[in-house]
């Protein structure tokens, strides 16, 4: 899946950080790969006029997603690395509950041989003592 890094001016080493980001995602979320066309990563510092001012990064992570709607968290934190790593768990989480989800549906109404007249006429139940 295509990983794209956006960031805010104050960022720096935003080339490492695409591979770095590219690598992370595509590896934790692999599972997922024939659902998702691309990532988008926004990574930006939110009162970057103010040195140390505490949980300002935040990571913005939205997932294209084949026939759905795209989905979007964010996480904010001290340091970009947390903000990324904190939005990457969520975004999985997100996955997880969209996809866990469908799978029910379809589960549900999926047909089964338990539920065919000729399939249980055929099968001769045993008799309990």
């Amino acid at each position: 899946m295509k990983v794209q890094v956006n960031t805010s001016n104050d960022i720096e080493n935003k080339d490492a950080l695409e591979r770095w980001a590219g690598d992370y995602l595509n590896e934790r979320l692999a599972r997922f790969e024939q659902d998702i066309t691309s990532i988008e990563v926004q990574i930006t510092d939110e009162n970057h006029a103010v040195k140390g001012g505490g949980v300002d990064k935040r990571c913005m992570l939205e997932a294209r997603v084949n026939g759905r709607a795209p989905l979007a968290v964010t996480n904010y934190a001290p340091d970009q690395n947390l903000a990324f790593r904190g939005a990457a768990e969520k975004l999985e989480h997100a996955l997880d509950h969209a996809f866990g989800k469908l799978d029910r549906r379809e589960h549900r109404v999926r047909e089964t041989i338990r539920r065919d007249p000729e399939v249980l006429e055929g099968i001769a139940i045993p008799p309990q003592s």
